[in-house]
Protein backbone atom coordinates (compact mmCIF):
# COMPACT_ATOMS: atom_id res chain seq x y z
CA UNK A 1 0.00 0.00 0.00
CA UNK A 2 1.82 3.09 -0.94
CA UNK A 3 1.69 6.38 0.86
CA UNK A 4 -1.16 8.65 1.75
CA UNK A 5 -1.20 11.61 -0.34
CA UNK A 6 -1.31 15.50 0.66
CA UNK A 7 -1.05 18.72 -1.43
CA UNK A 8 -0.39 21.83 0.93
CA UNK A 9 -1.53 24.87 -1.60
CA UNK A 10 0.32 28.20 -0.26
CA UNK A 11 1.45 31.21 -1.11
CA UNK A 12 4.83 30.70 1.37
CA UNK A 13 7.80 27.99 1.62
CA UNK A 14 10.92 28.20 3.34
CA UNK A 15 12.23 25.26 1.68
CA UNK A 16 12.83 27.48 -0.89
CA UNK A 17 15.31 30.57 -0.80
CA UNK A 18 13.72 33.49 -1.21
CA UNK A 19 9.85 32.63 -0.53
CA UNK A 20 9.60 33.20 3.03
CA UNK A 21 7.91 36.31 4.81
CA UNK A 22 6.31 34.70 7.66
CA UNK A 23 5.54 31.53 9.68
CA UNK A 24 3.65 29.91 7.07
CA UNK A 25 6.74 29.59 5.09
CA UNK A 26 8.63 27.88 8.34
CA UNK A 27 5.79 25.37 8.14
CA UNK A 28 5.37 25.05 4.80
CA UNK A 29 9.32 24.17 4.78
CA UNK A 30 9.39 22.02 7.68
CA UNK A 31 6.10 19.72 7.32
CA UNK A 32 6.33 17.65 4.42
CA UNK A 33 9.56 15.72 5.76
CA UNK A 34 8.05 15.33 8.83
CA UNK A 35 4.71 13.84 7.32
CA UNK A 36 7.04 11.59 6.00
CA UNK A 37 7.82 9.49 8.85
CA UNK A 38 4.10 8.86 9.52
CA UNK A 39 3.92 7.63 5.93
CA UNK A 40 2.12 10.60 4.40
CA UNK A 41 3.83 12.16 1.29
CA UNK A 42 2.82 15.98 1.04
CA UNK A 43 3.70 17.92 -2.17
CA UNK A 44 3.14 21.93 -2.13
CA UNK A 45 1.77 23.84 -4.79
CA UNK A 46 2.58 27.88 -4.81
CA UNK A 47 2.95 30.30 -6.91
CA UNK A 48 6.69 31.11 -8.72
CA UNK A 49 6.38 34.46 -8.66
CA UNK A 50 8.11 34.68 -11.52
CA UNK A 51 11.83 34.37 -10.05
CA UNK A 52 11.29 31.13 -7.95
CA UNK A 53 11.46 28.39 -10.90
CA UNK A 54 14.55 29.63 -12.67
CA UNK A 55 16.72 30.26 -9.26
CA UNK A 56 15.99 26.51 -8.03
CA UNK A 57 16.46 25.06 -11.54
CA UNK A 58 12.57 24.05 -11.73
CA UNK A 59 11.50 22.04 -15.01
CA UNK A 60 9.18 23.68 -16.90
CA UNK A 61 6.56 20.53 -17.78
CA UNK A 62 3.74 22.42 -19.22
CA UNK A 63 1.82 25.22 -20.35
CA UNK A 64 -1.70 25.86 -20.03
CA UNK A 65 -4.55 28.73 -19.72
CA UNK A 66 -7.07 29.39 -16.86
CA UNK A 67 -10.52 31.27 -17.34
CA UNK A 68 -10.02 34.32 -15.34
CA UNK A 69 -12.02 37.49 -15.65
CA UNK A 70 -13.37 38.04 -19.20
CA UNK A 71 -10.54 35.06 -20.88
CA UNK A 72 -8.29 33.10 -20.65
CA UNK A 73 -4.59 33.45 -19.09
CA UNK A 74 -1.68 31.91 -19.77
CA UNK A 75 0.41 29.82 -17.53
CA UNK A 76 3.17 27.16 -17.04
CA UNK A 77 3.99 24.75 -14.13
CA UNK A 78 6.94 24.23 -13.19
CA UNK A 79 8.34 20.84 -10.33
CA UNK A 80 11.30 19.98 -8.59
CA UNK A 81 11.92 17.46 -5.48
CA UNK A 82 11.56 18.57 -2.70
CA UNK A 83 14.84 19.46 -0.48
CA UNK A 84 13.60 18.10 2.66
CA UNK A 85 11.37 14.76 1.50
CA UNK A 86 12.14 12.53 -0.58
CA UNK A 87 8.45 11.32 -1.81
CA UNK A 88 7.59 15.23 -2.41
CA UNK A 89 7.29 17.61 -4.92
CA UNK A 90 7.35 21.17 -5.39
CA UNK A 91 4.92 22.60 -7.94
CA UNK A 92 5.30 26.24 -9.28
CA UNK A 93 2.47 28.18 -11.37
CA UNK A 94 3.85 31.29 -13.15
CA UNK A 95 2.37 33.56 -15.72
CA UNK A 96 2.68 37.43 -15.93
CA UNK A 97 -0.19 38.57 -13.05
CA UNK A 98 1.28 36.16 -10.58
CA UNK A 99 5.23 37.45 -10.58
CA UNK A 100 6.34 39.18 -7.65
CA UNK A 101 9.90 40.95 -6.96
CA UNK A 102 12.66 38.50 -5.21
CA UNK A 103 12.16 38.95 -1.40
CA UNK A 104 8.76 40.75 -1.85
CA UNK A 105 6.33 38.50 -2.14
CA UNK A 106 3.09 40.51 -1.68
CA UNK A 107 2.40 43.80 -2.90
CA UNK A 108 1.75 46.90 -0.44
CA UNK A 109 -1.97 47.95 -2.27
CA UNK A 110 -3.21 51.73 -1.54
CA UNK A 111 -4.69 52.51 1.78
CA UNK A 112 -7.86 52.58 -0.03
CA UNK A 113 -7.93 49.80 -1.94
CA UNK A 114 -6.31 46.97 0.94
CA UNK A 115 -5.37 43.52 -0.31
CA UNK A 116 -6.78 44.90 -3.93
CA UNK A 117 -3.59 43.64 -5.91
CA UNK A 118 -2.92 40.67 -3.90
CA UNK A 119 -6.27 39.22 -4.07
CA UNK A 120 -6.07 39.80 -7.77
CA UNK A 121 -3.26 37.58 -7.86
CA UNK A 122 -4.23 34.99 -5.53
CA UNK A 123 -7.67 34.69 -6.99
CA UNK A 124 -6.01 33.82 -10.20
CA UNK A 125 -3.62 31.68 -8.76
CA UNK A 126 -6.93 29.66 -7.68
CA UNK A 127 -7.89 29.72 -10.52
CA UNK A 128 -4.63 28.14 -11.81
CA UNK A 129 -4.17 25.55 -9.22
CA UNK A 130 -7.90 24.34 -9.63
CA UNK A 131 -7.40 24.24 -13.52
CA UNK A 132 -3.98 22.25 -13.04
CA UNK A 133 -5.54 19.53 -10.74
CA UNK A 134 -8.30 18.93 -13.07
CA UNK A 135 -6.59 18.83 -15.93
CA UNK A 136 -4.34 16.01 -14.20
CA UNK A 137 -0.99 18.49 -14.82
CA UNK A 138 -0.83 18.51 -10.86
CA UNK A 139 -1.81 14.64 -9.21
CA UNK A 140 -5.04 14.64 -7.14
CA UNK A 141 -3.95 13.81 -3.68
CA UNK A 142 -6.28 12.63 -0.65
CA UNK A 143 -6.03 15.59 1.39
CA UNK A 144 -6.36 18.92 -0.27
CA UNK A 145 -4.46 21.12 2.39
CA UNK A 146 -5.59 24.95 1.76
CA UNK A 147 -3.27 27.83 3.84
CA UNK A 148 -4.80 30.98 5.08
CA UNK A 149 -6.87 33.53 2.61
CA UNK A 150 -4.96 33.07 -0.22
CA UNK A 151 -6.61 30.39 -0.73
CA UNK A 152 -9.88 31.46 -0.64
CA UNK A 153 -10.78 31.36 -3.95
CA UNK A 154 -9.93 28.24 -4.69
CA UNK A 155 -12.27 26.87 -2.39
CA UNK A 156 -15.10 28.75 -3.77
CA UNK A 157 -14.60 27.08 -6.97
CA UNK A 158 -14.28 23.85 -5.44
CA UNK A 159 -18.01 24.12 -3.78
CA UNK A 160 -19.97 26.30 -6.32
CA UNK A 161 -17.83 26.09 -10.30
CA UNK A 162 -19.19 23.73 -12.16
CA UNK A 163 -15.96 23.29 -14.35
CA UNK A 164 -13.91 22.09 -11.07
CA UNK A 165 -16.34 19.56 -10.11
CA UNK A 166 -13.76 16.57 -9.81
CA UNK A 167 -12.50 18.65 -7.08
CA UNK A 168 -15.27 17.84 -4.91
CA UNK A 169 -14.27 14.25 -4.58
CA UNK A 170 -11.13 15.41 -2.43
CA UNK A 171 -11.59 16.13 1.08
CA UNK A 172 -10.17 19.56 1.70
CA UNK A 173 -8.48 20.90 5.29
CA UNK A 174 -7.61 24.44 6.27
CA UNK A 175 -4.88 25.92 7.60
CA UNK A 176 -5.51 29.22 9.50
CA UNK A 177 -2.08 31.05 10.67
CA UNK A 178 -3.13 34.39 11.07
CA UNK A 179 -6.83 34.90 11.35
CA UNK A 180 -6.27 39.10 11.26
CA UNK A 181 -5.39 38.51 7.37
CA UNK A 182 -8.66 37.81 5.51
CA UNK A 183 -7.68 39.46 2.43
CA UNK A 184 -11.51 41.42 2.35
CA UNK A 185 -12.36 42.61 -1.27
CA UNK A 186 -15.89 44.36 -3.00
CA UNK A 187 -17.96 41.09 -4.41
CA UNK A 188 -18.94 43.53 -7.28
CA UNK A 189 -18.06 47.08 -8.85
CA UNK A 190 -14.67 46.96 -8.70
CA UNK A 191 -11.57 46.15 -10.91
CA UNK A 192 -10.02 43.68 -7.88
CA UNK A 193 -13.92 42.23 -6.73
CA UNK A 194 -15.35 38.42 -7.00
CA UNK A 195 -17.33 39.67 -10.45
CA UNK A 196 -14.39 40.51 -11.81
CA UNK A 197 -12.29 37.42 -11.02
CA UNK A 198 -15.36 34.82 -11.97
CA UNK A 199 -18.49 36.98 -13.63
CA UNK A 200 -19.99 33.44 -14.51
CA UNK A 201 -19.95 32.21 -11.32
CA UNK A 202 -20.52 35.46 -9.24
CA UNK A 203 -23.58 35.88 -11.50
CA UNK A 204 -24.97 32.06 -10.60
CA UNK A 205 -24.42 32.40 -6.99
CA UNK A 206 -27.59 32.79 -4.85
CA UNK A 207 -28.58 34.28 -1.38
CA UNK A 208 -27.62 31.49 0.48
CA UNK A 209 -24.31 30.73 -1.27
CA UNK A 210 -23.26 34.37 -1.16
CA UNK A 211 -24.35 34.69 2.72
CA UNK A 212 -21.06 31.63 3.07
CA UNK A 213 -18.65 34.25 1.44
CA UNK A 214 -19.65 38.12 2.72
CA UNK A 215 -17.94 40.16 5.21
CA UNK A 216 -19.53 40.53 8.06
CA UNK A 217 -18.10 43.30 8.81
CA UNK A 218 -18.01 45.30 5.26
CA UNK A 219 -21.36 45.00 3.25
CA UNK A 220 -21.17 44.29 0.05
CA UNK A 221 -17.83 42.48 0.48
CA UNK A 222 -16.14 38.79 0.30
CA UNK A 223 -13.97 37.40 2.72
CA UNK A 224 -11.55 34.92 1.32
CA UNK A 225 -10.91 33.84 4.67
CA UNK A 226 -14.28 33.23 5.75
CA UNK A 227 -15.62 31.40 2.13
CA UNK A 228 -12.26 29.07 2.68
CA UNK A 229 -13.53 28.46 6.27
CA UNK A 230 -17.03 27.87 5.91
CA UNK A 231 -15.92 25.67 2.22
CA UNK A 232 -13.76 23.07 3.62
CA UNK A 233 -14.24 19.66 5.41
CA UNK A 234 -12.30 20.88 8.71
CA UNK A 235 -9.93 23.96 9.78
CA UNK A 236 -6.83 23.60 12.24
CA UNK A 237 -5.68 26.56 14.15
CA UNK A 238 -2.08 26.75 15.13
CA UNK A 239 -1.55 26.06 19.02
CA UNK A 240 -4.40 24.65 20.79
CA UNK A 241 -4.80 27.88 23.21
CA UNK A 242 -5.46 30.09 20.22
CA UNK A 243 -8.28 27.56 18.70
CA UNK A 244 -10.17 28.10 21.98
CA UNK A 245 -9.35 32.08 21.89
CA UNK A 246 -10.64 32.65 18.53
CA UNK A 247 -14.32 31.12 19.47
CA UNK A 248 -14.88 34.48 21.11
CA UNK A 249 -15.20 37.38 19.96
CA UNK A 250 -12.49 40.48 19.69
CA UNK A 251 -12.51 42.81 21.51
CA UNK A 252 -9.21 45.21 21.01
CA UNK A 253 -10.45 47.97 24.04
CA UNK A 254 -9.83 45.42 26.45
CA UNK A 255 -6.59 44.07 24.43
CA UNK A 256 -8.13 40.65 23.67
CA UNK A 257 -7.96 39.38 19.70
CA UNK A 258 -9.82 36.66 19.21
CA UNK A 259 -12.50 35.63 16.59
CA UNK A 260 -12.17 38.82 14.52
CA UNK A 261 -15.72 38.26 13.55
CA UNK A 262 -15.09 34.59 12.46
CA UNK A 263 -15.86 33.02 15.52
CA UNK A 264 -19.49 32.37 14.61
CA UNK A 265 -18.11 30.02 11.51
CA UNK A 266 -15.51 28.53 13.51
CA UNK A 267 -17.78 27.70 16.08
CA UNK A 268 -20.10 25.56 14.03
CA UNK A 269 -16.94 23.73 12.72
CA UNK A 270 -16.03 22.83 16.85
CA UNK A 271 -19.73 21.68 17.19
CA UNK A 272 -19.48 19.12 14.50
CA UNK A 273 -16.10 18.39 15.59
CA UNK A 274 -14.62 19.75 12.92
CA UNK A 275 -12.23 22.45 14.51
CA UNK A 276 -8.41 20.86 15.43
CA UNK A 277 -6.33 23.10 17.23
CA UNK A 278 -2.37 21.93 16.13
CA UNK A 279 0.65 23.56 17.82
CA UNK A 280 3.20 24.12 15.18
CA UNK A 281 6.71 21.89 15.56
CA UNK A 282 10.35 23.10 15.58
CA UNK A 283 13.27 21.32 13.92
CA UNK A 284 16.15 19.73 16.64
CA UNK A 285 18.69 18.57 14.38
CA UNK A 286 20.89 18.08 17.14
CA UNK A 287 18.78 17.25 19.57
CA UNK A 288 20.12 18.62 23.15
CA UNK A 289 23.22 20.02 21.58
CA UNK A 290 21.36 23.76 20.54
CA UNK A 291 21.61 25.97 23.64
CA UNK A 292 24.65 27.92 24.38
CA UNK A 293 27.37 25.57 23.30
CA UNK A 294 27.45 27.83 20.03
CA UNK A 295 27.26 31.44 21.52
CA UNK A 296 28.44 33.80 19.91
CA UNK A 297 30.85 36.56 21.43
CA UNK A 298 29.68 40.36 21.38
CA UNK A 299 32.21 40.94 18.68
CA UNK A 300 31.01 38.25 16.64
CA UNK A 301 27.56 39.43 16.79
CA UNK A 302 28.81 43.45 16.08
CA UNK A 303 30.56 41.84 12.78
CA UNK A 304 27.57 39.90 11.73
CA UNK A 305 25.05 43.53 12.54
CA UNK A 306 27.82 44.98 10.36
CA UNK A 307 27.48 42.56 7.35
CA UNK A 308 23.77 42.95 7.76
CA UNK A 309 23.55 46.70 7.29
CA UNK A 310 26.36 46.92 4.32
CA UNK A 311 24.28 43.67 2.92
CA UNK A 312 21.05 45.71 2.86
CA UNK A 313 22.32 48.98 1.41
CA UNK A 314 24.31 47.32 -1.47
CA UNK A 315 21.31 48.06 -3.75
CA UNK A 316 20.63 51.37 -2.71
CA UNK A 317 21.83 54.95 -3.92
CA UNK A 318 21.46 56.31 -0.48
CA UNK A 319 21.29 55.50 2.98
CA UNK A 320 18.75 54.74 5.27
CA UNK A 321 18.70 56.85 7.99
CA UNK A 322 17.76 54.03 10.17
CA UNK A 323 20.73 52.03 8.97
CA UNK A 324 22.92 55.56 9.61
CA UNK A 325 21.62 55.10 13.39
CA UNK A 326 22.25 51.80 14.11
CA UNK A 327 25.94 51.95 12.65
CA UNK A 328 26.79 54.47 14.03
CA UNK A 329 25.62 53.25 17.46
CA UNK A 330 27.10 49.30 17.43
CA UNK A 331 30.84 51.11 19.13
CA UNK A 332 29.20 52.62 22.30
CA UNK A 333 26.59 50.18 22.67
CA UNK A 334 29.29 46.60 22.83
CA UNK A 335 32.01 48.06 24.36
CA UNK A 336 31.40 45.44 26.64
CA UNK A 337 31.98 41.46 25.75
CA UNK A 338 29.50 40.88 28.76
CA UNK A 339 26.68 42.93 28.07
CA UNK A 340 23.44 42.12 29.06
CA UNK A 341 21.25 41.91 25.46
CA UNK A 342 17.50 41.32 25.19
CA UNK A 343 16.91 40.34 21.79
CA UNK A 344 13.53 41.25 20.06
CA UNK A 345 12.87 39.17 16.30
CA UNK A 346 10.22 39.64 14.15
CA UNK A 347 7.24 41.42 11.81
CA UNK A 348 6.98 44.74 12.41
CA UNK A 349 2.88 44.90 12.16
CA UNK A 350 0.78 45.87 15.21
CA UNK A 351 0.27 42.82 16.47
CA UNK A 352 4.10 41.90 17.51
CA UNK A 353 4.71 45.77 19.05
CA UNK A 354 1.50 47.26 19.92
CA UNK A 355 1.80 46.61 23.53
CA UNK A 356 5.91 48.15 23.63
CA UNK A 357 3.98 51.69 21.44
CA UNK A 358 1.50 52.39 24.36
CA UNK A 359 1.71 55.69 26.24
CA UNK A 360 1.58 56.04 29.79
CA UNK A 361 0.85 58.79 32.33
CA UNK A 362 4.13 60.30 31.87
CA UNK A 363 3.77 60.68 28.42
CA UNK A 364 6.28 57.65 27.77
CA UNK A 365 5.98 54.52 25.33
CA UNK A 366 5.98 51.38 27.19
CA UNK A 367 9.50 50.96 25.06
CA UNK A 368 11.06 53.91 26.10
CA UNK A 369 10.22 52.75 30.03
CA UNK A 370 11.60 49.40 29.07
CA UNK A 371 15.07 51.29 27.97
CA UNK A 372 15.18 53.68 31.33
CA UNK A 373 14.37 50.46 33.17
CA UNK A 374 17.72 48.36 31.61
CA UNK A 375 19.89 51.74 32.04
CA UNK A 376 19.32 52.27 36.03
CA UNK A 377 19.69 48.40 36.33
CA UNK A 378 22.82 48.04 34.16
CA UNK A 379 25.20 50.60 32.10
CA UNK A 380 25.76 47.97 29.51
CA UNK A 381 22.50 46.31 29.09
CA UNK A 382 20.89 46.41 25.72
CA UNK A 383 18.15 45.97 23.66
CA UNK A 384 18.55 44.64 19.87
CA UNK A 385 15.24 44.53 17.45
CA UNK A 386 15.64 43.21 14.19
CA UNK A 387 11.98 43.47 12.16
CA UNK A 388 10.58 45.44 9.33
CA UNK A 389 6.76 45.56 7.86
CA UNK A 390 5.32 48.39 8.96
CA UNK A 391 6.85 51.83 7.73
CA UNK A 392 5.11 54.06 10.63
CA UNK A 393 6.03 51.88 13.13
CA UNK A 394 9.52 51.82 11.69
CA UNK A 395 9.76 55.41 11.79
CA UNK A 396 8.64 55.30 15.22
CA UNK A 397 11.13 53.09 16.97
CA UNK A 398 14.24 55.13 14.51
CA UNK A 399 13.26 58.01 16.40
CA UNK A 400 13.94 56.36 19.61
CA UNK A 401 16.58 54.73 18.50
CA UNK A 402 17.90 57.92 17.87
CA UNK A 403 17.98 58.77 21.45
CA UNK A 404 18.42 56.10 23.38
CA UNK A 405 21.54 54.90 23.81
CA UNK A 406 20.74 51.38 24.69
CA UNK A 407 18.63 50.37 21.55
CA UNK A 408 20.07 49.05 18.14
CA UNK A 409 17.29 48.79 16.30
CA UNK A 410 17.89 46.74 12.82
CA UNK A 411 14.68 47.90 10.17
CA UNK A 412 15.34 44.73 8.05
CA UNK A 413 14.90 40.71 8.30
CA UNK A 414 18.12 38.98 7.51
CA UNK A 415 18.01 34.92 8.41
CA UNK A 416 21.90 35.11 9.87
CA UNK A 417 21.47 38.01 11.94
CA UNK A 418 18.29 36.31 13.57
CA UNK A 419 20.09 33.44 14.09
CA UNK A 420 23.02 35.41 15.93
CA UNK A 421 20.46 36.94 18.11
CA UNK A 422 18.87 33.79 19.11
CA UNK A 423 22.28 32.66 20.53
CA UNK A 424 23.89 35.54 21.89
CA UNK A 425 20.69 37.02 23.57
CA UNK A 426 20.11 36.81 27.52
CA UNK A 427 16.17 37.70 27.17
CA UNK A 428 14.43 37.19 24.17
CA UNK A 429 11.09 39.60 24.16
CA UNK A 430 7.82 38.71 22.21
CA UNK A 431 5.04 41.40 23.52
CA UNK A 432 2.83 40.22 20.63
CA UNK A 433 -1.30 41.50 21.27
CA UNK A 434 -2.08 37.92 19.87
CA UNK A 435 -0.13 34.74 18.70
CA UNK A 436 -2.09 32.21 17.17
CA UNK A 437 1.37 29.45 17.38
CA UNK A 438 4.34 31.60 17.37
CA UNK A 439 8.12 30.27 16.27
CA UNK A 440 10.33 32.90 17.20
CA UNK A 441 9.79 31.87 20.84
CA UNK A 442 10.76 27.96 19.93
CA UNK A 443 13.72 29.22 18.09
CA UNK A 444 15.35 31.78 21.13
CA UNK A 445 14.59 28.37 23.66
CA UNK A 446 16.15 26.30 21.55
CA UNK A 447 19.42 28.18 21.56
CA UNK A 448 18.70 28.28 25.36
CA UNK A 449 17.71 31.40 25.47
CA UNK A 450 14.34 31.86 28.23
CA UNK A 451 12.06 34.25 26.84
CA UNK A 452 9.44 36.65 28.03
CA UNK A 453 5.76 36.27 26.73
CA UNK A 454 2.56 38.06 26.56
CA UNK A 455 0.58 34.86 27.91
CA UNK A 456 -1.63 34.84 24.37
CA UNK A 457 -2.34 31.83 22.09
CA UNK A 458 0.42 29.54 21.25
CA UNK A 459 2.49 31.31 23.79
CA UNK A 460 0.65 30.16 26.16
CA UNK A 461 1.54 26.45 24.79
CA UNK A 462 5.36 26.68 24.37
CA UNK A 463 6.49 29.13 27.33
CA UNK A 464 5.49 28.48 30.96
CA UNK A 465 5.74 31.11 33.30
CA UNK A 466 8.61 30.09 35.64
CA UNK A 467 9.70 27.14 34.54
CA UNK A 468 11.18 27.52 30.76
CA UNK A 469 10.49 31.31 31.02
CA UNK A 470 8.28 34.27 31.88
CA UNK A 471 5.16 36.02 30.88
CA UNK A 472 2.68 38.62 31.97
CA UNK A 473 -0.78 40.21 30.97
CA UNK A 474 -3.14 42.30 31.57
CA UNK A 475 -7.29 43.69 31.16
CA UNK A 476 -5.75 46.38 28.28
CA UNK A 477 -3.22 47.16 26.14
CA UNK A 478 -1.86 49.77 28.85
CA UNK A 479 -2.38 47.16 31.41
CA UNK A 480 -0.28 44.96 29.11
CA UNK A 481 2.45 46.96 28.94
CA UNK A 482 2.56 48.12 33.05
CA UNK A 483 2.61 44.41 33.04
CA UNK A 484 5.48 43.60 30.93
CA UNK A 485 7.18 46.47 32.61
CA UNK A 486 6.83 44.81 36.57
CA UNK A 487 7.73 41.41 35.13
CA UNK A 488 10.71 42.96 33.92
CA UNK A 489 11.37 44.65 37.41
CA UNK A 490 10.89 41.10 39.05
CA UNK A 491 13.33 39.37 36.47
CA UNK A 492 16.32 41.69 36.06
CA UNK A 493 17.44 41.12 39.85
CA UNK A 494 17.60 37.25 39.04
CA UNK A 495 19.96 37.64 36.17
CA UNK A 496 23.06 34.84 36.96
CA UNK A 497 21.07 33.31 39.62
CA UNK A 498 20.24 29.60 40.23
CA UNK A 499 16.86 30.51 39.30
CA UNK A 500 18.12 32.40 35.61
CA UNK A 501 19.66 29.18 35.09
CA UNK A 502 17.33 27.06 36.18
CA UNK A 503 15.02 28.29 33.42
CA UNK A 504 16.95 28.74 30.84
CA UNK A 505 18.32 24.99 31.36
CA UNK A 506 14.53 23.92 30.71
CA UNK A 507 14.14 26.41 27.83
CA UNK A 508 16.35 24.50 26.07
CA UNK A 509 15.63 21.28 27.04
CA UNK A 510 12.04 22.50 25.75
CA UNK A 511 10.39 20.21 22.78
CA UNK A 512 7.95 21.06 20.34
CA UNK A 513 8.99 18.48 17.53
CA UNK A 514 7.64 18.25 14.09
CA UNK A 515 6.97 14.62 14.49
CA UNK A 516 4.70 14.48 17.25
CA UNK A 517 2.74 17.18 15.52
CA UNK A 518 2.58 15.31 12.25
CA UNK A 519 1.36 12.23 14.40
CA UNK A 520 -1.58 15.03 14.85
CA UNK A 521 -1.93 15.88 11.93
CA UNK A 522 -2.48 12.42 10.44
CA UNK A 523 -5.02 11.63 13.24
CA UNK A 524 -6.80 14.62 13.59
CA UNK A 525 -6.85 16.22 10.26
CA UNK A 526 -6.02 14.12 7.77
CA UNK A 527 -7.97 10.87 8.85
Amino acid sequence: MGLKSVLLLAAENAALKGAKVGGMADVIGDLPAALEQVDIAASVLMPGYGFLASRHGAALVAEFTVPFRDGHWSMRLSILPHPKAQSARIYLIDGPSLDAAPSALYHQSSPLRPFADDADRFALFGAAAATALCNGLVPMPDVLHLHDWHLGAFALLRAFDPRYLALRDTPAVLTVHNLALQGTRPLAQESSSLAAWFPALFASLDGAQLALLADRRYGGCINPLRAAINLVDRVHLVSPHYCEEVLLPSRPEAGFIGGESLELDLARHRDRGTLVGILNGCNYDNDGAEGQSGRPTTSELVRTIKRTLIRVQAHRREVAAVDFIAAARLPELFDNEQAFVISSVGRLTAQKVQILRQRRGSGETVLEALLAQLRDWRPDARLIMLGSGDEGIGREFQAIAALQDNFLFINHYDEALSEALYLRGDLFLMPSSFEPCGISQMLAMRAGQPCLVHAVGGLVDTVSHGHNGWSFQGETPLAQGEALLARLAELLPLVGSDTWRRVAANAVASRFDWPAQARQYANKLYS
